[in-house]
């Protein structure tokens, strides 16, 4: 995991094509063989990074569907954990690194999981509505306009700021879900 760590780093700060597993490698004082064994070549070890912060957005997607209440409460839990997900090293690498890096089979897995996650944020958004804790609304485009919204602070946000991931979330979720509330 921890070659992962140092090249999700690394891929965030530098970009994909900018790192080498020679800098990988050197920066944990290990081999680039060593990468090599464990963990396969560079295209492998970013469909690793990506698959990890896809796998943390599909664990809280289902989590939030286990959540009880209206789909407004559903839907701001799922929300809330994207947005901070999309904050850490593996979500940030899903935002930063265009899918044109990878070869059309790994392209095709990537695509795969992205599309479970939207059709998830769809159903959320649908299930709000058919309750009426939202706002009547194409589930599509809400859902394409949450997801920019909540990839945003991947871009800008710094660890060292002076809010938190879960306090960006929450008042991103804040003012999004408002434009989503009944009228």
């Amino acid at each position: 995991m921890a070659v992962l760590e140092a090249a999700v780093r690394m891929f965030n700060a530098r970009g994909y094509h900018q790192t080498s597993l020679d800098d990988v490698a050197a920066s944990l004082g290990i081999s680039k063989p060593t990468i090599y064994h464990y963990l396969g070549n560079k295209e492998q070890v970013l469909v690793e990074c990506l698959t990890i912060g896809m796998n943390q957005l599909l664990a809280a997607a289902e989590e939030a569907r286990a959540h009880h209440g209206r789909g407004i409460d559903r839907l701001r839990a799922f929300l809330t954990d994207y947005a901070e997900i999309n904050m850490n090293d593996f979500g940030r690498c899903n935002i930063l690194t265009a899918n044109e890096a990878l070869s059309p089979d790994a392209r095709e897995s990537i695509r795969l999981r992205k599309r479970r996650i939207d059709a998830t944020l769809r159903e959320l958004v649908a299930e709000g509505i058919t309750d009426g804790s939202v706002a009547q609304c194409d589930p599509k485009l809400a859902a394409l306009t949450l997801a920019s919204a909540l990839n945003g602070p991947s871009r800008w946000h710094r660890p060292d700021g002076e809010l938190s991931e879960r306090d960006i979330a929450t008042q991103l979720v804040d003012f999004l879900t408002a434009g989503l509330a009944p009228r």
